[in-house]
């Protein structure tokens, strides 16, 4: 078994927060050494958590039409890499899902992403993704991020969750889906010709 494989049955067999997590374990990712695209992610839904498909809900559908794809291009591990900063739904609080746990982080990430070499494009969804994988790049807001989004290209994309949730944010940010938007489109139809 190559070491790749190891890490990801041992990533898919993970217990390790297991007490804290209202519904178990179910750690959920997409990966493949060859994937030429990372969605860096918060944390599974409870949908999500029924299904083991990532982005098998509203944020998925809205997703995929901000990149321009098909389901059947986004769930293709060849092309797309799929990386939550927590594996495993981590439950509801009082304003949405809780945050990701941070254990998977510290125990999977690192070696995770040492094992994909073939990334051009990360896109990284949230700040909790923006905070692992831009670290002190980032600014103070995740909007001020993504309003600078030009500044990380070529490798890195960052974007505002997908969800419904964050309608409101979308109405008052207008700009994302008229200018990042399109560019998100063209940059991933450049690393799928």
């Amino acid at each position: 078994m190559s070491e790749f494989v190891s890490l990801v049955t041992s990533i898919r067999d993970c217990t390790l927060c297991a007490a804290h997590l209202p519904l178990g374990p179910r750690p959920v990712l997409q990966v493949s050494t060859t994937a030429k695209i990372l969605i860096a992610g918060q944390a599974p839904g409870r949908i999500v958590h029924e299904t083991g498909k990532p982005f098998d809900d509203k944020s998925g559908e809205r997703l995929r039409n901000w990149l321009g794809v098909t389901p059947a291009q986004f769930y293709d591990p060849n092309i797309f890499a799929i990386v939550p900063m927590g594996f495993c739904f981590p439950g509801t609080g009082s304003s949405g899902d809780l945050p990701p746990r941070r254990e998977c982080g510290a125990t999977w990430h690192d070696n995770l992403f040492e094992q994909l070499p073939q990334l051009e494009l990360k896109i990284i969804i949230g700040a909790y993704a923006m905070d692992y994988h831009l670290g002190n790049r980032q600014s103070k807001t995740l909007t001020q991020t993504v309003e600078r989004w030009q500044e990380f290209l070529p490798d890195y994309l960052p974007l505002p969750h997908p969800s419904p949730r964050n309608n409101i944010w979308l109405r008052r940010n207008a700009w994302f889906e008229t200018e990042v938007v399109p560019n998100l489109q063209a940059r991933v139809k450049e690393l799928l010709e």
